[in-house]
Formats: structure tokens, sequence, C-alpha cells
């Protein structure tokens, strides 16, 4: 089946997690916006800053790269950006709004800063994070047992994302497939989607079949209010 990229458009689609250069094509070839590299030792989606660079070389002009950290130093910052061309710091631990902002200063990227959702009182601190990044994304609270702040399969009550509206551009990811993907749209009217457990064969192996299967469903989705 040939995929109507121009219906995709509507929606930007980030998969994370991508570990070859192998993904980094398939994930360009698909019409992904985003290609998120993980840099945390304890994801099995991890790379070395030599792997990072490796892959965002390889990344083709159109595709935003994005380096994902857990509560990093800025020593180790410092090296990343020094060795690894990307356009994109996610922040993906439990980084308070100052360091957000001395992250965004010192290094003058753009700043995604992911919240963990598992109720509707968790929105509660989105403001004061729209006041000093970029962007937002919105992934399923992990449980006291999950060793990864994400890409741990699980989702939230999308409703608590109905109607609601932010200063900055936000980010849905948990657990989005092929099979609910339509629903999320609908109940959240998200334009931008984060993929990476539900697209693999195994962590950090993603499945061709799979990302076919979702950016098929996403062409199938109904945008009439976006």
């Amino acid at each position: 089946m040939t995929l109507n990229l121009k219906k995709i458009n509507p929606i930007a689609v980030k998969f994370c997690g991508l570990t070859s250069v192998k993904d980094i094509n398939l994930a360009a070839s698909m019409g992904a916006r985003y290609a998120g590299f993980v840099f945390f030792d304890k994801s099995p989606r991890s790379l070395t800053f030599e792997m990072g660079r490796k892959l965002a070389l390889e990344a083709p002009i159109g595709l935003a790269k994005v380096a994902l950290v857990v509560n990093p130093l800025f020593s180790y910052l410092d090296e990343l950006i020094s060795q690894v061309p990307i356009d994109m710091i996610q922040l993906h631990g439990s980084e308070s709004p100052k360091t957000v902002h001395d992250v965004r200063k010192r290094y003058g990227l753009p700043v995604m800063k992911a919240i963990g959702i598992s109720s509707e009182s968790d929105l509660k601190k989105v403001k004061t994070y729209c006041e000093v990044c970029d962007q937002i994304l919105f992934d399923a609270k992990p449980s006291s047992k999950d060793a990864l702040p994400g890409g741990n399969g699980l989702q939230f009550d999308w409703s608590v994302l109905a109607n609601k509206k932010w200063s900055k551009p936000w980010m849905l990811a948990g657990g989005l497939n092929a099979a609910n993907v339509e629903k999320a749209v609908k109940v959240t009217n998200a334009r931008q989607l984060d993929l990476s457990s539900s697209i693999e064969l195994s962590p950090g192996i993603k499945d061709p079949e799979k990302i076919k299967d979702f950016m098929q469903a996403l062409e199938h989705c109904n945008f009439e209010r976006i």
C-alpha cells in the first residue's frame, strides 16, 4: 500500500529510541518529522556519543534530531552537544523549570520537557514549564517498578487532555499504536505523536511492519479538528 504523505502531514510523528542507520532511513521514508536518540544508560535503546554522532550525521535534511536525556549534569550535556549534532534536547526526568531554562540558555537549542501523567492533577505544572521550554511532551507516568521514565508502552487517560490549550506546542506519547491512534487523536486533538516501544520487535530494534501499520492507520485518521 502506498502512503499518502500529504494526508499524514497535519500530524507530526516522532520515532524515539532509534539505534541504527536503517531505522533513521525508515523513519524518514515513512514521513517522520523527528528522530529520537536516547542517551540514558538504563535504557536498552541508549546510545554512546559515537553512535549518536553516526546516526545524526546520516539523518536526512528535514528530520529533526532529538537527544533524550534524564536529569543530566551540565558536564554530560556539554560533551553530548560537542560530539552529536542535534536539533533539540528532550529532558525526560524530574528537571525543574529552572533547569529547563538554564539548559535552553546554555546551549541555544530548543528544549522539550516531558511531563508524566497519571491524573489531571499532573497538568498543574504545565503552565510553569511552558514559560521556559519550547515544547511539552505528555507521557504516561511510570509506576514505581519501572526503571525507565518513558518507553514503557504505558498509556494514561487521554481524556485529561481533551479541550486543553497551552502556549507551547505539545506532543502525545505513551502506548500509541496502529489500533489506538485514531482514538488518541480524536480525544486529545494531538498534533504531534511520539512512539517507541510499540513499533519494536524488541527494545531498540524497530519493526518496519509495525511502523508501516501505524503510519497507514494515521493516514486514515479524521483530521477535522486539526
